[in-house]
């Protein structure tokens, strides 16, 4: 299957660029900028992508790959800062810019041939730099300008490398899909032979292969990830995957009872339930630190599942639903991205438990693995349902965790949900719940005076969950919720709507 290989220097759009060319039904798969010339001829990709990214290239200890791989003929598109490595490696010259463009451009096409076919003479891109190339590298000639950026795209024709100053994979770049297309297809000669449906039979025949006749437990949440990877798996081995769904207190509405009832009734599935609930709620009793929380939660959820292991006996394998943006971003913790959290399907409990790792998602978004739920049969309902915290209702409790709190919050998200459902939008939302602030506040309700909790209502709109923006639902729909939310649970007299962006902001309060 062809491939194109994406070196990743810290931009916010790598995993964007991913699954740009993955729309473009071919694999597309993410390295450190370092990553060495002899995996990079091991992986024999059909191209590679250098990246944005937030450094300059003048500045000291500035990410840089092999020179190498830009002479291996391997064809090359470098984006944003990736074209200003180009240029920078092949002894072109890259200084700050006088005016920095950022934004909005219009593209004004000079060769519109290989690499700008039918973009048009101009055409809207998204720009994002301080610098420009300023003097081109021996064999390469300018493509395209703009008005602040006489060097906006380069080519050498003769080498196969490409670069261009704005960024084709986001939304922005009106013909963004066609160049990236054109450098997939006319440039490097790409199959569009990535299909994710495709996916499913190699990946049982693997798993029979690994696993043989050994047992395989699987944590299964009930979330999207968890439970195609159960239902997958099971395909493949059968009763010897074992499922184990853990009530840690902390979940939605009903949600452990609809979890176990629709598994092993739709697919008769080898599931273990544990009630479990006590021990977690005992332990977050008094705790207000969120990361305290999360801390309490896991470590409490790895003795649960391995004393469900031990019952079991002669476990060897352990699945995860791990997806591809946590490995990405796991590995980019070691190059020149920030960090801003760590993934629990990324590493611990294979350490403590010391179990072979089965993770069939690992390079797959979010989206495959949904067109994947659904080509194995799982219900709509399963595959389209918001992503949900792995500590659940703990971290959208601000302050100590309490049964009132939990059943006030139930209620409330439920409230929410269902009317999000009647109003036809819950599938144009990326995620929406409840949060139960630590606030309460003079009301008054049938001429008393009440003093009682506030709810917060949260609804973004997202492609991945890296960035996000507040969902506009109608008026007319928050005020139904609100007012349902004030009569019918018990203990709340106030609501209000989180309208927030990620960034500054994050998807979860805390």
């Amino acid at each position: 299957m062809d491939k194109i290989l994406i070196l990743d220097f810290g931009s916010q759009y790598t995993q964007l660029i991913a699954r740009r060319i993955r729309e473009l039904n071919v694999l597309s798969l993410v390295e450190n900028f370092d990553f060495p010339l002899e995996k990079v001829r091991e992986l024999a990709p059909k191209g590679i992508i250098l990246s944005g990214g937030p450094s300059s290239v003048y500045q000291q200890n500035a990410p840089l790959p092999d020179k190498r791989i830009l002479e291996s003929g391997i064809p090359v598109l470098g984006i944003c800062y990736g074209l200003q490595v180009v240029a920078h490696l092949l002894g072109g010259e890259v200084d700050r810019s006088a005016h920095q463009e950022f934004g909005k451009a219009l593209l004004v096409v000079d060769d519109s041939k290989d690499l700008l076919a039918a973009v048009g003479d101009v055409s809207k891109v998204w720009m994002s730099h301080a610098d420009k190339v300023t003097k081109l590298p021996p064999g390469f000639a300018p493509i395209a300008h703009t008005d602040n950026s006489p060097i906006a795209a380069f080519s050498s024709k003769e080498k196969k490398i490409f670069g261009v100053q704005f960024h084709p994979e986001v939304v922005h770049t009106s013909k963004g899909k066609e160049i990236l297309g054109n450098f997939l297809f006319k440039v490097c000669g790409c199959a569009a032979d990535w299909q994710p449906g495709n996916f499913i039979e190699e990946e049982i025949r693997e798993i029979r292969e690994e696993v043989g006749s050994e047992k395989v437990i699987c944590a299964m949440s009930g979330g999207v990830d968890s439970a195609v990877a159960a239902v997958l798996i099971q395909r493949a081995i059968g009763k010897q995957l074992h499922a184990v769904h853990i009530d840690n207190g902390l979940m939605r509405k009903e949600e452990s009872k609809k979890v176990v009832e629709y598994f092993k009734k739709n697919f008769n599935m080898n599931l273990h339930y544990i009630d479990a609930s006590a021990a977690f709620l005992e332990r977050l009793r008094g705790v207000t630190d969120p990361e305290k929380k999360r801390k309490i939660i896991g470590n409490t959820f790895i003795e649960v599942f391995e004393d469900v292991a031990r019952k079991i006996k002669d476990v060897r394998f352990l699945a995860q639903g791990t997806l591809y943006p946590d490995v990405i971003e796991s590995q980019s913790h070691k190059g020149p991205s920030a960090k801003i959290k760590t993934h629990h399907n990324v590493g611990g409990l294979p350490e403590v438990m010391k179990l072979k790792l089965i993770e069939p998602f690992r390079l797959l978004f979010k989206d495959e693995v949904r067109m994947v739920g659904r080509e194995l049969g799982i219900s709509n309902e399963i595959i389209e349902r918001h992503p949900f915290p792995g500590p659940g209702l703990a971290v959208r409790i601000l302050g100590e965790v309490a049964p009132e709190k939990l059943e006030i919050l139930r209620q409330a998200d439920d409230i929410f949900i269902d009317e999000i459902r009647n109003y036809g939008i819950y599938g144009d939302v990326w995620q929406a719940f409840a949060v139960l602030l630590p606030v309460q506040s003079v009301g008054v309700m049938g001429d008393e005076r009440t003093y009682e909790y506030t709810i917060a209502l949260r609804a973004v709109t997202s492609e991945d969950g890296m960035t996000a923006d507040w969902a506009q639902v109608p008026y007319e729909l928050l005020a139904k919720v609100s007012n349902r939310i004030i009569n019918e649970v018990r203990g709340v007299n106030r609501v209000v709507y989180d309208i927030s962006s990620k960034p500054p902001a994050t998807i979860e309060w805390e």
